[in-house]
């Protein structure tokens, strides 16, 4: 699994245990800060592969190799972006990929609904739309979307 925007990695940690031994989970993570917890965290949980890098940039990661699933967490501007991006690099047709949706990360002046609409656009072009969640109330303004790369 790549993970992007991994964190102090509690999210990230979660999906090490689905994964189990067997699998690995990379974490990519930009915030020195919260590396500092994730480093701690990937010294205990060994399928857990830390890499501080921009998650713009994939081809500062492109070490990891292909990946069979894709979950992109950062809070930006251009998420969508970011996710289509290191799925054209680490997935292949039919792949899954994840994405949270942070409405307020992309434009706080337009309602919620039309950012994921828009969000969605975006993300049909490279991938089949299978599910959708919105999680408020615990995370308010988020929608989660799970994608199959075309």
């Amino acid at each position: 699994v790549l993970y992007l925007g991994a964190s102090s990695g509690t999210t990230a940690s979660h999906v090490s245990d689905i994964v189990g031994g067997k699998g690995k989970v990379f974490c990519v993570e930009f915030a020195h800060r919260p590396m500092l917890d994730l480093l701690k965290l990937c010294e205990l949980r060994k399928n857990m592969l830390p890499f501080l890098a921009d998650a713009r940039l994939p081809e500062t990661y492109a070490s990891i190799g292909k990946v069979d699933v894709a979950y992109q967490d950062v809070a930006q501007p251009d998420q969508e972006r970011i996710l289509i991006v290191n799925a054209d690099k680490f997935l292949k047709k039919g792949d899954a990929a994840y994405i949270a949706i942070k409405s307020q990360s992309i434009d706080v002046a337009k309602k919620p609904e039309t950012v994921y609409a828009e969000s969605i656009r975006l993300l049909s072009a490279r991938f089949d739309i299978l599910e959708q969640y919105q999680l408020d109330p615990f995370d308010v303004h988020h929608l989660f979307v799970a994608c199959r790369m075309k």
